[in-house]
C-alpha cells in the first residue's frame, strides 16, 4: 500500500473543470454510499486524485485514467476494480454519470463539495488522545493489539494496548515491519554512497554474479537509484514465485529464481519512464548491496543501522527469546496467521522490530548529526515524482506534503499479519510509529498520521465476514490446443489486464501488477487457481473464437474482453 498524506485542493474554478472536491451518493433507496473524489492537476498538467467512501470507512483510494474533455469526465480505480464515466449538466451544476464494480452501472452525480478541514494549528496527541484511538481500532478485532510510539522534543512515550482477554503488548513487543524495511534498505544504500563504496548511478547488473544479467530497454541500464526509487521498470513482483504455501508467499523464492527471472525478463517501458512500486526492485536492492561489500543482508544492516543505534530488537532472524516475544500474526479476518520469512528479497519487507528500537529509529533519522544522519540527507535528496500529487518517492523513503510547506517523510508496511506506519516530520522533530498484529484494514497509517498531524483516524468497521469456501473443484487434461484458444490478453478494465500463457506444457495467468500463478482447466473453458479461491470461465462468439472472459473470486465477478495481439 502507498503511504500518502492527502492534499488540500482547490474548489473547481469553472463549470467544466475537474480539478477540486466532489461528493455523492451511490445507489438508491435504503442500500447508498456515500462518496467523495478529489482531483488535482500535476504542474504537467495531469489530472489525478482519490475517493474516499466515508461510510465504509476507506479514504485515499487512488484514481488512475483520469480524463476531461469536452464536458465529459472518466477515471479508474484500480483497487476497487471501478470505473467512473460522467457528463457535466449545466443546469444542475454536477457531473451526471454512473459508477461500475463488479456489477453493472449504478447512478453516481457529483456536485462540488467543501475542500477537506484544514489541519488543527501547533496539534500534539495526549496519552488519552492516542489510547482512545487505540481502543477503538481493537475494540471489534479479537487477538488484536497495537502499539503507538512517539518520539518529539518533550522525549519519548509508548502507548499499548494488547489483545482483550491477554497480556499487554508494551514497547518491547515484537511485529513484522514489513515494507518499512525498503527504508533501512535505502539507508544502506545511503551509507554506501556516501563512504565511496557504491555509486546511485551504478548498473545493478555489476554487482550481479558472473553469467547473469539484468533487463535493458533502448541502451539504458537500471541503477540502484532506480530500484531504490522504484523507477526501474520491474514489476511489482516477479512472475515465476512458487508460493507452495500462498500464506506465505516468498519463503521458497530463491536467489536461483530471482536471476533466472532477471535473465529472461523483458521491461514493458523505458527505465525512469514511470514510477511502479516494486518489491522486487527493492529486495533486489539489497541483495546487490550485501554482493557489493562482500556480506549478507543482515550483516549489513547490523554493522550500519541498527548496531550504531543501539538497536538490539531489530533484526531479520530472531532468537528463540526475541520469537517469544513475536506478536501473534492475524490476518484481516482476525483467523491466525503465519510469519512471512523471505530469505532471497528480505530487503523489501523482512525486518522485525519493536516500538521501542524503532522509535530509536525514528530520533537517529530526525537527528543530522547522528549515525545514520548523512545518510538519511542523501535519501531524501534523491526524489523522484511519482504521478500522484500527493507525495514524492526518495530513497526508500515516501515524501508527503499534508498543506502547504510541510513535508511528512513516510513508510508503511504489511506482511500476512502486521501492519505498520512510520511517519515523520522533521520541521516539527516528531515521530510516530505505529505496529499492528493484523491485516485488517484500516491498520496503523491513519492512527500514526492522526497522532502526528491531526489528521482524522479512519472509524474501525467491524471484522470483514470470513470469505466464501473455496469451491472444490477436479483438474482434467485438455489438448494443446484447447489450451492454446485462451492464450492472450483480457481487458478487466482500463488499466488492469489479466494475459493468460503458456508455461511447462500448462496455462499461467497474470493480473496487472500481481504475481504470475499457474491455472488449472476444469473443463473446456473453464479453469481455476490452486493459490486462490478464483475462477476463471472464457466465452466465445458463434464460430467458437475467445473473444472475452469472466473471473469470479471470492463470490465477486469481473467480466473481460479478450484484446487483439
Amino acid at each position: 500500500m502507498v503511504a500518502a498524506v492527502a492534499m488540500a485542493l482547490a474548489t473547481p474554478v469553472s463549470a467544466q473543470e475537474a480539478v477540486g472536491h466532489w461528493a455523492g451518493t451511490l445507489g438508491e433507496g435504503a442500500t447508498t454510499l456515500r462518496i467523495v473524489v478529489h482531483i488535482s492537476r500535476s504542474p504537467e498538467g495531469e489530472l489525478g486524485g482519490t475517493l474516499d467512501s466515508p461510510d465504509q470507512n476507506a479514504s485515499g483510494i487512488a484514481l488512475a485514467e483520469v480524463v476531461q474533455e469536452q464536458g465529459k469526465l472518466t477515471f479508474t480505480v484500480p483497487a476497487v476494480l471501478g470505473k467512473y464515466q460522467a457528463t457535466w449538466d449545466e443546469g444542475a451544476g454536477q457531473w451526471q454519470g454512473t459508477w461500475e464494480q463488479t456489477t453493472g452501472p449504478m447512478p453516481l452525480n457529483l456536485s462540488a463539495a467543501p475542500p477537506p478541514a484544514p489541519l488543527p494549528a501547533n496539534w500534539r496527541a495526549s496519552d488519552e488522545d492516542i489510547a482512545k484511538a487505540l481502543d477503538a481500532r481493537i475494540a471489534p478485532r479479537k487477538g488484536q493489539g497495537i502499539v503507538a510510539g512517539v518520539v518529539e522534543p518533550e522525549g519519548r512515550r509508548v502507548i499499548a494496548r494488547g489483545p482483550q482477554g491477554s497480556e499487554t503488548f508494551d514497547g518491547t513487543t515484537l511485529f513484522e515491519i514489513g515494507s518499512i524495511s525498503k527504508v533501512f534498505t535505502a539507508l544502506i544504500l545511503s551509507d554506501m554512497v556516501n563512504k565511496g563504496q557504491v555509486a546511485l548511478d551504478d548498473p545493478a547488473e555489476k554487482y550481479l554474479p558472473a553469467g547473469h544479467h539484468m533487463p535493458e530497454r533502448n541502451g539504458r541500464q537500471i541503477t540502484l537509484k532506480d530500484l531504490s526509487t522504484h523507477m526501474s521498470g520491474l514489476p511489482r513482483l516477479p512472475d515465476n514465485m512458487p508460493m507452495g504455501d500462498p500464506e506465505d508467499p516468498y519463503a521458497d523464492y530463491s536467489e536461483a529464481l530471482m536471476l533466472a527471472f532477471l535473465d529472461g525478463y523483458q521491461l514493458p517501458r523505458d527505465i525512469g519512464e514511470k514510477y511502479e512500486y516494486s518489491n522486487l526492485g527493492v529486495g533486489l536492492l539489497g541483495y546487490l548491496l550485501a554482493r557489493a561489500a562482500g556480506s549478507d543482508y543482515e550483516t549489513l544492516l547490523h554493522e550500519r543501522i541498527t548496531g550504531p543505534l543501539g538497536m538490539s530488537d531489530t533484526a531479520v532472524t530472531l532468537t528463540p527469546a526475541q520469537a517469544q516475544r513475536l506478536a501473534p500474526a492475524f490476518d484481516m479476518y482476525m483467523r491466525p496467521a503465519k510469519p512471512w520469512v523471505l530469505p532471497t528479497l528480505m530487503g523489501a519487507g523482512g525486518i522485525r522490530s519493536s516500538a521501542d528500537d524503532m522509535l530509536k529509529f525514528a530520533a537517529a533519522a530526525l537527528d543530522p548529526q547522528s549515525p545514520i544522519g548523512p545518510a538519511m540527507k542523501t535519501a531524501l535528496a534523491n526524489r523522484v515524482d511519482t504521478g500522484d500529487p500527493r507525495f514524492q518517492q526518495a530513497l526508500g523513503w515516501q515524501v508527503g506534503h499534508p498543506e502547504d510547506g510541510r513535508e511528512v517523510v513516510i513508510h508503511n508496511g504489511g506482511t500476512g499479519g502486521f501492519r505498520s506506519a512510520l511517519a515523520l516530520e522533521p520541521a516539527k522533530q516528531r515521530g510516530v510509529v505505529a505496529l499492528a498484529n493484523s491485516g485488517a484494514e484500516p491498520a496503523a497509517t491513519d492512527i500514526a498520521l492522526h497522532i502526528l498531524v491531526g489528521a482524522p483516524a479512519v472509524a474501525t468497521p467491524p471484522v470483514a465476514p470470513a470469505p466464501p469456501p473455496p469451491v472444490v473443484r477436479t483438474e482434467v487434461a485438455l489438448p494443446a490446443a484447447e489450451l492454446d484458444r485462451v492464450v492472450g490478453r483480457y481487458e478487466l478494465l482500463p488499466n488492469l489486464i489479466m494475459t493468460v500463457a503458456r508455461r511447462d506444457g500448462g496455462l499461467t495467468a497474470t493480473l496487472s501488477n500481481a504475481p504470475t500463478l499457474p491455472i488449472f482447466a476444469e473443463a473446456p473453458l473453464s479453469f481455476f487457481w490452486k493459490a486462490v479461491n478464483a475462477q476463471v470461465r472464457f466465452t466465445t462468439d458463434e464460430s467458437g473464437k475467445v473473444t472475452g472472459a469472466e473471473l469470479t473470486q471470492d463470490g465477486q465477478r469481473l467480466a473481460a474482453k479478450k484484446l487483439e495481439p
